[in-house]
This record gives structure tokens, C-alpha cells and sequence, in this order.
């Protein structure tokens, strides 16, 4: 071929013009790449082979791979070409559409880089750790390798910026799988649950997806003071729906529902006649409630706590008092016991003629001057 139709091939391929090269030679830091109608080889520098950085070309493509690319120069006998530049057009325009339709991309996590993690979709995504998981994630020395979902939430062409996010879909996936399970639960529903968090005032229940909340009121039969004395976070338990607010996306459960009642076979565990040490709860004008099971309370009267009158239980009793009762009745549909202290004391003498001496004859007493007053208010018959 002369030199005069050389130069004039080679005028037909120029800086900027898109050609198809078919990988012909591998070195490491390079590829030798042929293309149709071309006077001579173009060379692909490793830089310009993915949008990622690579350490050996090989890595990238193999021999025979047939690669759009763009001349970015022309040099004697030589062309320099780049893959990753017809990549990154190809890429933006459709990044651009997914971007503007919400669209979920997947990818491969292609590394692992200080404050995120990397993936190649024609151009350089990076995934800011915050935007990895709806969690706080230790190391992401894992996720190397493995293929994920991600929303695109920032891309600026001009600066080569893309921004994406696996946060985004794990939040629009839990999302939309709260409102189904929203519908599918009513009040009454008996459910599986693992506790989440606990606070102050209940514990979270996860119930599929979606966290309940169990009021410390509901979480036993028992009076407790900590919601961690009857609960602990990561622990199965089983609940009552007690009510669902769709609107507001509120969840009401009971785990004390779901356990055997305090009253549950009371007439076995406090059978009429059984003797019980109590606890005084509460004093009222009209007796003593006191606890004889766990969340079992029963009514001494005031008239069955003590044998002498009292005009108040105050007088004998104190709130917090151990006391022994007696069963004197059960009546398990209203929740009721009827109790009695006195049934369990020795019967007090009466104060009558016995706490007194019989005068001897030789006193000169009579039975009349011993007891004075206490005959006035009696008629003779």
C-alpha cells in the first residue's frame, strides 16, 4: 500500500469518532485492539478501560471481545482509544431515565471503599455507607461481590457524580409490606412476635414487618415496675391484637391476654375454706383488699377483721401487711373473694360478769355493788 492511500485511510478515522475494536493482545497495563478498515492498531491504556479502577487489564476484557470505543487520539501508526468514555455516555442517558422514573437498579459491588461501597453501571456509582442498609453495618468486607438493589438518589453528569442507595429500597420495600400487613390484621388476632426495642412505657413487638406496641399495663397479669422485668429484646413471644390504627399506622398489642388469668381455675388454687398469707393492698372505709395469688384480690369486710368492733380497718390494719385470711366464699365469674382475718383469731373473752371475782360472804359485798352500773337499762320481770 502506498504512503499516499495510507494517508488517506487514516484521514477517515479521527479524534472523537466511534469505532468497533476487537481485543486482539493482552498486557497488563494496556490492549491492542484491531479495528475493521483502520490502517493500523489502536491501544487501549487500562485507565480507559472501566469506569472502576482495575490492576490488570486482563481483568476487564479478554482477547476476541469486540468493544465500542472512541478515538480520543491519532499518533503515527497508532490510534489511542477508550472504552470507558463510550460506556459512560451510553450509561448517563439511561441512568438518566431510571433516575427520573424512580426505577431499581441492580448491580454488583464491584468494592469496598473507605466510607461506602462502589458498583459499575457503565459509569462509577457510589454507595455512601449511610445509604447501604436502614441499619447501622459494622464492616462491609462481605459485600464485596454480591449483587444488590439501589434507587438513584443524586447524578450529576457533568461532574461524573452518581449517587445510589440500597437504603432507599429496603425502605420502600418494608413500607409497602407494612400496608398489606396493616390489612391483614384486626383486633383479636393471636400472632408471633419478636421484641425490637424496649422503653420506659412497653416493649416493640415485631409482628411480620410491623412493630406493635405492648403497653407495660399489658405486658403481665402482675403489677411490674421495669418493662426489662418481663421482657427482654430479641425474645419470641405471642400477642393479642388489641386494636389497629390504619391512619396513624398504630398498633395495639397485649402479651398478658395471651397467658392463663390470675382467676384462672381459682376455685382450685383458692377453694372456700383454704387458708392464704396475704398482702394488704388497700384499705377502704368498708374493709381490706388484700392479694392472696399474683393479681388476685380479695375483700376482707370490716366486719370479718377483727372480733372486736372497730370503726375502721385503719385501727388494726396498715397497707402492706402481711396478714393471714381465711376463703369464706369464690365467686370466679365477677372476680371476687370473700375473705375473713377474724375466722383465723382466737375469739376474744367479752368483757361480762367472769372478769370479776365473787366477793366472799364475809366482805359484806353484794354482786350488785361489784357491778354497779352494768345492771342499770335491765327490767325485772
Amino acid at each position: 500500500m502506498s504512503e499516499e492511500m495510507n494517508m488517506m485511510e487514516n484521514s477517515e478515522f479521527k479524534a472523537g469518532d466511534h469505532v468497533k475494536g476487537t481485543v486482539a493482545n493482552i498486557e497488563e497495563k494496556a490492549v491492542t485492539v484491531t479495528i475493521e478498515g483502520a490502517p493500523f492498531d489502536g491501544v487501549i491504556p487500562i485507565s480507559e478501560l472501566s469506569s472502576l479502577h482495575i490492576e490488570k487489564a486482563s481483568d476487564s476484557v479478554q482477547v476476541g471481545d469486540v468493544l465500542d470505543l472512541v478515538i480520543t487520539k491519532v499518533e503515527d501508526e497508532n490510534f489511542v482509544l477508550s472504552k470507558r468514555k463510550v460506556d459512560a455516555e451510553q450509561a448517563w442517558d439511561l441512568l438518566e431515565e431510571k433516575f427520573n422514573s424512580g426505577e431499581i437498579i441492580e448491580a454488583e459491588v464491584k468494592d469496598v471503599v473507605k466510607g461506602g461501597l462502589v458498583v459499575d453501571l457503565g459509569v462509577r456509582g457510589f454507595v455512601p455507607a449511610s445509604l447501604v442498609e436502614d441499619y447501622f453495618v459494622e464492616s462491609f468486607e462481605d459485600y464485596k461481590g454480591r449483587t444488590m438493589t439501589f434507587k438513584i438518589v443524586e447524578m450529576e453528569k457533568e461532574n461524573n457524580r452518581l449517587i445510589l442507595s440500597h437504603r432507599a429500597v429496603v425502605e420502600k420495600e418494608k413500607e409497602s409490606h407494612k400496608v398489606e400487613v396493616m390489612e391483614t390484621i384486626h383486633p383479636g388476632d393471636v400472632i408471633k412476635g419478636k421484641v425490637q426495642r424496649i422503653a420506659s412505657f412497653g416493649a416493640f413487638v415485631d409482628i411480620g414487618g410491623v412493630d406493635g406496641l405492648v403497653h407495660i399495663s399489658q405486658l403481665s397479669h402482675e403489677h411490674i415496675d421495669q418493662v426489662s422485668d418481663a421482657v427482654s429484646e430479641g425474645q419470641e413471644v405471642t400477642v393479642k391484637v388489641l386494636s389497629v390504627d390504619r391512619d396513624s399506622e398504630r398498633i395495639s398489642l397485649s402479651i398478658k391476654d395471651t397467658l392463663p388469668g390470675p382467676w384462672d381455675s381459682i376455685e382450685e388454687k383458692a377453694p372456700k375454706g383454704s387458708v392464704h398469707t396475704g398482702k394488704v393492698k388497700r384499705l377502704v372505709s368498708y374493709g381490706a383488699f388484700v392479694e392472696v395469688l399474683p393479681g388476685v384480690e380479695g375483700l376482707v369486710h370490716i366486719s370479718q377483721v377483727a372480733h372486736k368492733h372497730i370503726a375502721t380497718p385503719h385501727e388494726v390494719l396498715s397497707e402492706g401487711e402481711e396478714v393471714q385470711v381465711k376463703v369464706l366464699d369464690v365467686n370466679k365469674e365477677d372476680k371476687r373473694l370473700s375473705l375473713s382475718i377474724k375466722e383465723l383469731q382466737e375469739k376474744e373473752d367479752n368483757q361480762d360478769y367472769s372478769d370479776y371475782e365473787m366477793p366472799e360472804e364475809s366482805s359484806g359485798f353484794s354482786i350488785s355493788d361489784v357491778i354497779g352500773d352494768k345492771l342499770k337499762g335491765f327490767k325485772s320481770e
